[in-house]
């Protein structure tokens, strides 16, 4: 007896889910639940009270959604690609909610309708699976796989409410222009993910890390460094040129080789392998309102013509090794001897970073692009787009203060 009480309810659930996924919660009635679950009208009235009673046991026995939680956190030990798990997850997520989109339809528009009980149901539902993604989360933060300022537990809520959001949409309106299909919407969300709430964390292994004072150089001390570089040789001057024309760091300019030099009519380009991930940068012939050759003329295309060695390396010492950070670190000390910046110190040379930095955002350049030219996120770079405003207020100060009243 209690085998066919059990097996009574089941069916009732399963038939239940069935119809509401079919026509909605609204439209189906406990008439028609019963006979799909081959039982009478009371045997589910004993068991659930209620159309509401049926539905709250629907959203509550409902594995679904912890069972992708609990697949996702299997995938942090190792954590293997967190790029793909993400991914894997928003996208058997939104499979699942497809298989049921006349009851997600229902269930949202209906939800104001439902007894509290089944309300609470359903933020339960939704809580449980964001516990599995936090958790997953939380480990590989742990593990070192990715960098992030919010806590796991909010980062799983922000990506489910997305994923939850793009199906209400998708199940309720039409010719929308959000986004162009369920693939461009999966890939924006999970790069959001990835480079805007958090960072995968080879891609924040940059030399210089970013502080929230950004202290870029004037104008006038950048020329006089390069100036004075210029006097000290050919090589010097490439080198000056690429600290302030491509905002390259230590590391990445003694890591460069001949062959990153990418020829193009319209610049000269240069491809970064080290560290984090592979891009390119162009080197500017315009630096700080200075004219510094052109893109087939320039201190660095002068250099590379005056070798008269092989070695593979872009710069090398006075032996013929590939230039060391130290030996440029003690050139860029006789280049900036005797110069102050305007809070009375010496010149560092992270300082040419900053400076090439503030110089791209106040040209026009948005956070999207010179994060991709960096390497860096938008929110490491946010320091330097405050500064960016900051030095085009005081311009606009000025141009202001020119005018007759």
């Amino acid at each position: 007896m209690a085998s066919q009480s059990i097996s009574a309810r089941q069916r009732l659930i399963q038939s239940a889910l069935e119809l509401f996924t079919a026509q909605g919660v609204s439209s189906t009635t406990t008439r028609q639940i019963a006979e799909k679950a081959e039982v009478n009208e009371v045997t589910l009235f004993r068991h659930f009270g209620n159309k509401h009673g049926l539905l709250l046991a629907v959203l509550e026995e409902s594995a679904a959604f912890k069972d992708l939680g609990e697949s996702l956190v299997r995938r942090a030990t190792p954590p293997g690609n967190v790029y793909q798990a993400l991914k894997d997850y928003a996208s058997d997520s939104l499979h699942t909610l497809e298989r049921v989109p006349e009851f997600v339809r229902s269930v949202v528009g209906e939800a104001d309708q439902f007894p509290a009980e089944n309300r609470r149901a359903l933020g339960r539902g939704l809580t449980e699976a964001n516990r599995y993604v936090a958790q997953y989360l939380a480990t590989v933060i742990q593990q070192g796989d990715i960098n992030t300022y919010l806590p796991a537990e909010k980062l799983a809520s922000l990506l489910n409410g997305m994923i939850l959001g793009y199906a209400v949409i998708e199940f309720t309106s039409e010719f929308h222009e959000l986004w162009e299909d369920r693939d461009d919407f999966l890939e924006n969300l999970v790069e959001l993910f990835l480079h805007g709430a958090m960072s995968a964390a080879p891609q924040l292994a940059r030399e210089t890390v970013i502080t929230q004072e950004v202290e870029d150089l004037p104008a006038i001390l950048v020329h006089k460094i390069l100036q004075n570089s210029r006097k000290s040789g050919i090589q010097d001057y490439a080198l000056a040129y690429l600290l302030f024309g491509a905002g390259l760091s230590v590391s990445e300019i003694v890591g460069l080789q001949r062959s990153h030099q990418i020829s193009d009519p319209q610049g000269l380009i240069l491809q970064i392998t080290t560290p984090g991930l592979p891009r390119q940068v162009p080197a500017n012939q315009w630096i700080l309102g200075k004219h510094y050759g052109s893109y087939n003329n320039n201190p660095l295309i002068k250099w590379l013509k005056s070798r008269k060695d092989h070695h593979p390396a872009m710069f090398v010492d006075n032996v013929g090794n590939p230039i060391s950070e130290l030996e440029l670190l003690q050139r860029w000390e006789v280049w900036t001897q005797g110069l102050l910046t305007p809070q009375g110190k010496p010149p560092e040379i992270a300082q040419a970073q900053q400076t090439w930095s503030v110089e791209m955002l106040m040209r026009g350049m948005n956070l999207d692009e010179l994060s991709i030219l960096t390497g860096c996120d938008r929110y490491q770079l946010q320091p330097y787009a405050r500064r960016a405003k900051e030095k085009a207020a005081l311009e606009a100060a000025i141009r202001l203060d020119h005018k007759p009243a």
